[in-house]
Parts: structure tokens; sequence; C-alpha cells
């Protein structure tokens, strides 16, 4: 048995889904029926999944050796820098 009903739809949407249908060569209607399966068919993956477990670094952090403030580091970065771009960055 085949049930009328009104949908509201955003315009942007319902324009797309029209130029969808149209270029295939099938209804509005026919479109959102297949759209509207697929959905309800279709398991979702569930919150219950496990999700895998991350690694999770245990090293600690902190300055490069001989690097004291981050003025030395600017300084080395722009050394490095120059001498890429006189090197033409090869």
């Amino acid at each position: 048995m085949i049930k009328r009903t009104t949908v509201r739809l955003p315009a942007e949407l319902l324009k797309k889904a029209q130029r969808k249908a149209a270029a295939q060569g099938r209804t509005l209607t026919g479109l959102m029926e297949e759209g509207l399966r697929y959905v309800v068919s279709h398991d979702r993956v569930s919150g219950n999944m496990a999700r895998p477990e991350i690694p999770i670094s245990k090293e600690g952090g902190g300055q490069a050796p001989g690097i004291k403030t981050f003025k030395e580091l600017e300084e080395i970065e722009d050394a490095e820098y120059i001498h890429r771009l006189l090197n033409g960055f090869k």
C-alpha cells in the first residue's frame, strides 16, 4: 500500500534532489524512496563497537640539546632557511 506524506526540506536540498532525479530520468519520489530504503535497511555503526587503542608516547619532551631559548631556535631555523635559499631549495 502506498501512502502520501508531506516532507519539509531545505530549498537547496530539494533543488539538488530534483536535479539528480531529472539527470537519472526518474521521479523525485523514486529518488527519495531509494534513499529512505537505504537508510532503514543498512546497519549503522553502533556506539557499542570497541574502539581501537591508540598508543600514547611515554617519552618526555623538552628542548633539543644545545638550545636554551626560543630565540636560539629561531636563529637556527633562519640560518637553515638562508642556506636552502642560497642553494635553490635543493
